[in-house]
């Protein structure tokens, strides 16, 4: 796929995981690597920028198989209403390049 395709909609991807649970860094880049074709560390900065803009918290939280403790990201309720306000632009764009794309050539 078209890097370019993937990067404007990754932030909403996170977000949209994140709204079902609180998950950290490596699963959901694993979510990621099963739909969609990322670089391993694509996650980590919109991680970071989500976190810094208030979208996200962090915390740590001791692994549940005896590893090290764990890096996890929350959905704050700032963070909420921006994956709303993302997803609505989302359908409405993604219905006007349908509609573009599958036009008759008149």
């Amino acid at each position: 796929m078209n890097i370019q395709f993937k990067k404007g909609v990754l932030e909403l991807c996170v977000l949209s995981l994140l709204e079902r649970g609180d998950r950290y860094g490596y699963d959901i880049a694993a979510s990621f690597a099963s739909r969609i074709d990322i670089a391993d560390g694509t996650v980590y900065p919109i991680l970071r920028k989500l976190s810094n803009e208030g979208y996200v918290r962090s915390y740590i939280k001791e692994s549940d198989s005896g590893g090290p403790p764990r890096k996890y990201y929350a959905l704050t309720d700032t963070g909420r209403s921006f994956k709303q306000l993302l997803c609505r632009e989302w359908f409405v764009f993604t219905k006007q390049v349908n509609s573009l794309i599958t036009e008759e050539a008149g």
